[in-house]
This record gives structure tokens, sequence and C-alpha cells, in this order.
């Protein structure tokens, strides 16, 4: 009994094991002085994209980031409410995400944020669901 559970614990471990191993590596590089960002899925370029980052007296955090939660109707609970759809959050209240400010994408407006063209925000997320928080990276930088 003991050697067929032994077996039974060692293939269900292997399943799970080969699962991840088949998961796709999603990175989303954000580039502050171009204002845009780049979606890579398995090395392959998938996306390039307008962005609004951090407006003057403002951050948006530069580094290197995982995908912590995902939010499809968010709305900011600090700046009044504002809509924030399709929202992939990597670190505290920070996320990219849909803006329907559309004016501004390509030039720095937000409070830190990383800001999207709604459509290509709902095509992020969809991305990151499929390829899970794990393996969803958020990089920041120049």
């Amino acid at each position: 009994m003991t050697k067929t559970m032994t077996a039974l614990a060692a293939i269900l471990c292997l399943q799970f094991h080969v699962a991840s191993a088949n998961a796709s590596v999603l990175v989303a590089q954000v580039n502050i002085p171009t204002q845009t960002m780049t979606v890579t899925e398995d090395g392959v370029t998938m996306y390039r994209w307008k962005v609004s980052t951090a407006r003057r007296g403002y951050v948006t955090p530069a580094g290197s980031y995982t995908a912590k939660w995902l939010s499809r109707d968010h709305h900011s609970k600090k700046y009044d409410n504002a809509p924030m759809p399709y929202a992939v959050f990597f670190n505290g209240g920070y996320a990219v995400h849909g803006t329907y400010e559309l004016k501004h994408l390509g030039q720095p407006a937000s409070h830190g944020c990383v800001r999207l063209q709604p459509q290509n925000a709902a095509t992020f997320f969809s991305l990151a669901q499929e390829a899970g928080l794990r393996n969803t990276h958020i990089i920041i930088g120049d």
C-alpha cells in the first residue's frame, strides 16, 4: 500500500511539474523615456504599445517585478474612484491598466501606474491570466 501511495504521489508531482514547465513567460518591458511597453511571450515580441507613466511630481517605480494580482474592473481608492480597467498589479498599488484619457498616451500623465489603451490593457490582462502571475514580469526602466 505504501509503495502504491508513493508511486501515485510521484505521478501527481510529475504532472504538476510538467504543467509549470510548459507555462509561457510573459514580459512587459516599459521604457519610460519613450513611453512605450513591449510585450514578449517566451522571448518573442508580441506587442508594442504607447503608455503613460508618472507625470511630474509622481513616480513610476523602476525595477523588475512579478505580477501580484489582477482586477478586471478596478477603481482607485486613492484617486477619487478613478477607473483602472484590466489592472495587473505589480508593486503595492502600482499596476499596468487601461485608461480612458487616450490623448495622453505616449507622454507622462499618471500618478505612477502604467496606463494603456483599454483594448491593449485587456489583451495584456488576458495574457497574464493565461501565463499565470508567477510567469508575468513587468520591467520598468529606460
